[in-house]
């Protein structure tokens, strides 16, 4: 690093189990750019005084993960369509004016159903677990891919209220059911969007067979328990390295108006998996 070194990194709390330093520096070493990406842990009180010290420290930009994205919506002015719309920011450009605040998880997972699974939600249906800020970006992607219905099994239904005036009126159909009573589903995309599985708990699902794709948001294990069932049933299963690497290359795009390689990004990250075992996070950047 140079005083020419242009600066980006990822405020979380805490920041040290993120792959988005690894994901990140690899890109920027595959096209010759001066550049370099940071861990910046930020507790949960000191978000404001962390946005304001990004320009002053020369930061081009940050990614935003948990548990500062909704905060960081509410501190910025600037914000992207997404961003606005979902109430969170996991990406910021640092410009002349000031912070600008985008969301890259709803097109970073249209990206990777249509190019990773070969999957176009156009008149198919859905089941999500959960209905936090990623299940929420997970919706607004396949509403506006044109899924026809959605199920969100949450434990309480106040809780997808939220994820319900996201999608109104974008033309799908909402249901909400009970957590237990996803297994009744009958489906062609299932989606757990919670952090159960990480260690063996067991999920309610549907049917699953050929025609049912099966994401699981967490990337590590690298096969999680719901993966491994759903192979076992014939279905096909991915885990969440494809958003994780698709919604990073987004916000690449955004602070060096450059294309990253995602294959030089994936096996950044697979090599870095595969050597930890600090039993981390599993899901976010």
């Amino acid at each position: 690093m140079e005083g020419t070194t242009r600066l980006a990194g990822v405020i979380g709390w805490p920041a040290r189990h993120s792959l988005s330093p690894v994901i990140h520096n690899a890109a920027f070493e595959a096209l010759g750019l001066d550049w370099a990406y940071v861990p910046l842990p930020v507790p949960p009180d000191q978000l404001a005084a962390a946005l304001a010290g990004l320009r002053a420290l020369g930061f081009a930009g940050a990614n935003v993960t948990m548990p500062h994205k909704t905060e960081a919506a509410e501190r910025i002015a600037d914000l992207s369509d997404d961003a606005g719309l979902l109430r969170a920011v996991n990406t910021i450009v640092v410009g002349p004016e000031g912070l600008a605040g985008h969301n890259t998880d709803a097109p970073g997972f249209d990206r990777f159903l249509r190019r990773d699974a070969g999957f176009d939600p156009t008149g198919r249906s859905a089941l999500l677990l959960g209905a936090g800020g990623v299940a929420r970006a997970c919706a607004l992607a396949l509403a506006r891919g044109g899924l026809a219905s959605l199920e969100v099994a949450v434990r309480e239904a106040a809780r997808a209220s939220e994820l319900r005036a996201v999608l109104e009126g974008l033309g799908t159909a909402v249901t909400v059911v009970p957590f237990d009573g996803a297994e009744r589903s009958r489906v062609d995309l299932v989606i757990n969007a919670t952090p159960l599985g990480a260690r063996g708990e067991s999920l309610p699902l549907p049917a699953l067979g050929p025609e049912v794709l099966v994401v699981d948001l967490l990337y590590r294990p690298s096969v999680t328990p719901l993966q491994a069932v759903a192979r076992a049933a014939g279905a096909r299963a991915f885990g969440g390295l494809g958003l994780l690497l698709h919604q990073a290359a987004l916000s690449f795009e955004l602070w060096t108006g450059q294309t990253p390689s995602l294959e030089v990004m994936s096996a950044a990250a697979l090599a870095s998996l595969a050597d930890r075992s600090d039993g981390g996070p599993s899901a976010e950047v």
